[in-house]
């Protein structure tokens, strides 16, 4: 399986609903929480060219927020990816 990572904000509905897709999925990820820390906040933006919380990579590839994850499942390209 590809790696995971999942930046995060305590808070987050958005945050919590992509985690629980991969959880439901069973899929193992690093979450990275950025609240109250500037400097992986800042390392996240500099990734992703985004501020906005959540933001996920599968492997080496950026996939965007939660609602870009949803929209790979629903078309039927999330599981390849995570294959």
């Amino acid at each position: 399986m590809t790696g995971v990572v999942i930046y995060t904000t305590r808070w987050c509905p958005f945050c919590t609903q992509a985690k629980a897709l991969l959880d439901r999925k069973g899929v193992s990820y690093q979450e990275i929480p950025v609240d109250g820390d500037p400097t992986a906040r800042q390392q996240m933006a500099l990734k992703a060219g985004k501020t906005s919380v959540p933001q996920v990579w599968i492997g080496e590839q950026h996939i965007g927020g939660c609602d870009e994850l949803y929209e790979l499942e629903h078309s039927g390209t999330l599981d390849p990816l995570l294959a």
